[in-house]
């Protein structure tokens, strides 16, 4: 199939046509070209949309609803990426990428998609690091089908339940090792197929746990013009769905991460799955322009019917100055023209939208300060690259995390991470190590990349860039050496990229700057792959146990 590309004067004045819609939409206005690079210099402290205000939630924590009928992008701020949405009566449904922390597939419900609560964890054996999943309902039953990897394997999954809450089987293999990012689709005689990255598709059995036949190329997708700014060109991230006598098919291209204006959304329609698809001649339906915009990389969209007959697009993006925040998700209306083809409406996301319903004030999320006291695992904590038994190094007693240790250092103790989606947070945990232990609390991309405080037989130790530093005695002075420390209160302070360490050895009563601040803006994708973001952790190293109280988390202003 020959790709459909725009003329440069067709692409120019769609270019323009988008820029004064975004001045439409009252979007800041232009800044020097140092604010404007892209890259590391397009920091926080450069961000062109800082005046924007969120409501708050729980511990102050930002989230979308406005309470005046409205909303203001993210829908869930915090590394939330490509997200898999089922509706199922009234009820939506939602899971997201989960990589590399277990037990992993958080499934979220709302009734106005803009408010959520948390389900369950569906996933809790670990088959590698997980990515685009997607979850669905066929016949009565729910499936997510969950492409994973590890250095040995590489497939994808399916997991089943009768009832969203669970339980979920075990992972099913459908020995599918060259494509990532399944999409489930029933045709019209009942045929079930799993469309794959680089417009591919395979055949599903009827009860959708293994493939009839081989994979079959079906789709060419649009290209870009070669001059543009992207990451590469990676086709992935299809979602279909039927629209009177067309199937609509959407997809990513460009990269998910890279330039801020690499990653978007193109689209494409067919009679029949099988094709011919015939590119819109308007895409990218939704790309990044500049990295002024408030949100970059956009894409890996799913089109769909919402409330009252309206639709919408539900995808991901990165927050401007905030890589490090991983990928937060974004919902945007959608008009259908005359043409037959959908068209955005939101914009660049920077200014409120009209809810997709309002049915009153609602909860959203959940508190991350936690007293130990019941189960969050999957929920809210998550470990990072866990092995098979990872679960029994944990036991909950009387308010208390006991932690086994494992390993030697951070990165390969498997911390226990909580996902974080505002700009500025304070964290604090009170931690108590057996001698020949190493605990404290982190931020934590991956095992590569890591800054914090722990403490043990040694005394302090600094990490900073992934790397290990003992610090001699409390604060942290430049010390060759300290005495054992056994039992402190650690303070994390991630204000806008900027980590502030604070402790105290009388039970949080006054509180000792540590010596070293660090500037963290850098640990993210792009410096460390992974696909992942900057997460409070816990970590317990070395031998014995580390034990865990009191955490607590608040957003700041």
């Amino acid at each position: 199939m020959t790709p459909v590309t725009l003329s440069r004067s067709k692409r120019n004045e769609a270019m323009i046509s988008r820029r004064t819609s975004l001045l439409l939409l009252g979007s800041a206005p232009l800044l020097p070209y140092a604010a404007r690079a892209q890259g590391s210099a397009a920091t926080s402290s450069l961000d062109p949309h800082a005046a924007m205000r969120w409501a708050k939630g729980f511990e102050g924590q930002r989230r979308a609803d406005l309470g005046n009928g409205r909303f203001l992008n993210p829908i869930f701020a915090g590394d939330h990426p490509d997200p898999s949405l089922v509706c199922d009566g009234e009820d939506y449904y939602l899971t997201f990428s989960t990589f590399d922390a277990y037990p992993g597939i958080v499934i979220w419900h709302s009734r106005d998609l803009v408010n959520w609560r948390p389900v369950t964890a569906a996933l809790t054996q670990p088959i590698g690091s997980v990515w685009a999943p997607d979850l669905v309902k066929h016949d009565g039953r729910f499936y997510c089908y969950i492409p994973a990897r590890t250095p040995e394997k590489k497939s994808i999954y399916v997991i089943t339940a009768d009832k969203i809450e669970g339980p979920w089987s075990d992972p099913v293999d459908l020995n599918l090792p060259l494509h990532i990012d399944p999409a489930h689709v029933a045709d019209d005689d009942g045929t079930r197929w799993l469309f794959l990255s680089g417009g591919d598709r395979v055949q599903l059995s009827g009860d959708g746990l293994s493939t009839v036949g081989s994979v079959e190329h079906v789709y060419d997708p649009w290209r870009y013009p070669e001059e543009w700014v992207v990451e590469t060109f990676a086709p992935e991230g299809p979602k279909i769905m039927k629209r009177g006598g067309y199937w609509y098919m959407t997809t990513a291209v460009g990269g998910t991460a890279g330039p801020p204006t690499g990653h978007m959304v193109i689209m494409a329609r067919s009679k029949s799955l099988a094709g011919p698809w015939e590119n819109c001649p308007r895409n990218p339906l939704i790309r990044t322009l500049s990295a002024r915009e408030k949100w970059w990389s956009r894409g890996h969209a799913t089109l769909f019917e919402g409330p009252g007959g309206t639709y919408w697009m539900m995808y991901h993006g990165y927050e401007n100055g905030y890589w490090t925040l991983g990928r937060q998700t974004l919902l945007e209306p959608v008009k259908w023209d005359a043409d037959g083809w959908p068209r955005p409406l939101g914009g660049d996301l920077s200014r409120p939208i009209k809810k997709p319903r309002d049915i009153g004030p609602q909860p959203h999320g959940a508190p991350l300060s936690d007293d130990f006291s019941t189960d969050k695992m999957g929920t809210q904590w998550a470990f990072y690259d866990p092995a098979q038994n990872e679960a029994s190094r944990l036991k909950r007693v009387d308010g208390t995390l006991h932690m086994a240790a494992k390993g030697k250092t951070p990165s390969d103790c498997s911390p226990l991470c909580a996902l974080a989606g505002d700009q500025a947070y304070r964290v604090i945990v009170d931690i108590e190590a057996d001698p020949g232990a190493e605990g404290g609390i982190l931020l934590f991309y991956n095992r590569r990349l890591y800054a914090g405080l722990g403490f043990g037989s040694k005394g302090l130790v600094m990490h900073r860039y992934g790397l290990q530093r003992p610090r001699g005695a409390i604060p942290g002075q430049r010390d060759p050496g300290g005495s054992a420390v056994s039992k402190l209160s650690i303070r994390l302070t991630n204000d806008r990229n900027i980590l502030t360490i604070h402790t105290s050895d009388d039970g949080r009563k006054t509180w000792r700057k540590f010596d070293v601040q660090m500037e963290v803006s850098g640990y993210h994708h792009n410096v460390a792959y992974d696909f992942l973001s900057l997460r409070p952790a816990l970590y317990a190293a070395g031998q014995g146990e580390v034990r865990f109280r009191n955490f607590t988390y608040e957003a700041l202003s």
